[in-house]
């Protein structure tokens, strides 16, 4: 008798777990159609990312260009893309963290 409720309890997990696979692959998708703004400089440029970390737009302000500092203006698209790329792990972990809680994963 056990045996048989052991097979069905087991069943019953793996349908648990293919439920869970399927809703984190479609958090992952809306995560990838997201678009995640990052500034610099007082909005002087702004990157845009989605939620898989690509890079679809760069926004330049033109008072943002100084022919005799374009240094500066490295410094705020390079600063201005570590802001998105921050704020989508930020999305990231709260969008995806919700399948992890309660479970004691190494990461």
């Amino acid at each position: 008798m056990m045996r048989g409720g052991g097979m069905g309890n087991m069943q019953n997990m793996m349908k648990q777990m293919q439920k869970m696979q399927k809703k984190m692959a479609e958090a992952q998708e809306e995560l990838g159609e997201k678009k995640i703004e990052g500034s610099a400089g007082g909005g002087m440029v702004t990157v845009v990312v989605t939620g898989h970390k690509e890079v679809v737009d760069v926004i330049i302000k033109p008072e943002a260009v100084d022919p005799d500092d374009i240094e500066m203006l490295q410094d705020l698209v390079l600063a201005a893309t570590n802001d998105a790329l921050k704020k989508v792990e930020e999305l990231t972990n709260s969008t995806m963290g919700q399948f992890t809680k309660g479970m004691n994963l190494p990461f």
